[in-house]
């Protein structure tokens, strides 16, 4: 009983801190997700336009969470949990969109977030069923996975002076 309890405040306490959390559903791969602790859940949302896919997680499904360090980035502790999506306009729906959308950064369209988020993407609860602290033998390192999203060019020449502080002789006093 004792270590289920740790095992649980441990799930807990390491999701609420973690910005990203490492979801895989019965098939695929595991992807990098962020998400929000309440009441006892990750909630997530995504699969809508300038949103995170979620692929492989169903309504009544399993999937298989892993919980990185914040500070060092390795593995703290890795859950099972049951799935459950939540229906628009209910009342677990506008609670769990009220405490994403206080975290959702860097949204286009802030004013219609919650609109959008009720006719284009799915919101999901990860509810924990245990919690496994041992550690695996070996790396869990695994190729990236294909995306759209592109590194931009090199710096143009003037932007390191600017960001570096390089100051004009005239401004150090140096006649």
């Amino acid at each position: 009983m004792t270590s289920e309890l740790l095992g649980r405040a441990l799930v807990e306490e390491a999701t609420k801190k973690s910005g990203l959390i490492w979801v895989q559903g019965p098939t695929g791969p595991a992807r990098a997700l962020w998400h929000v602790w309440h009441e006892g859940a990750a909630l997530l949302v995504g699969d809508g336009p300038d949103e995170q896919p979620l692929p492989g997680l169903t309504d009544g499904g399993t999937a298989r969470v892993t919980v990185r360090s914040k500070d060092k980035g390795g593995r703290l502790v890795a859950w099972t949990a049951r799935v459950a999506e939540l229906t628009p306009g209910t009342e677990a729906w506008q609670t769990a969109t009220g405490e994403l959308k206080g975290k959702r950064l860097n949204a286009v369209d802030a004013e219609h977030l919650l609109d959008r988020w009720a006719v284009d993407c799915r919101v999901l609860r990860l509810e924990p069923r245990d919690a496994l602290t041992d550690h695996p033998e070996g790396s869990l390192a695994a190729v990236p996975l294909p995306t759209p999203a592109i590194t931009r060019g090199p710096a143009q020449p003037a932007v390191p002076r600017l960001m570096f502080g390089r100051r004009s002789r005239a401004r150090r006093g140096d006649r």
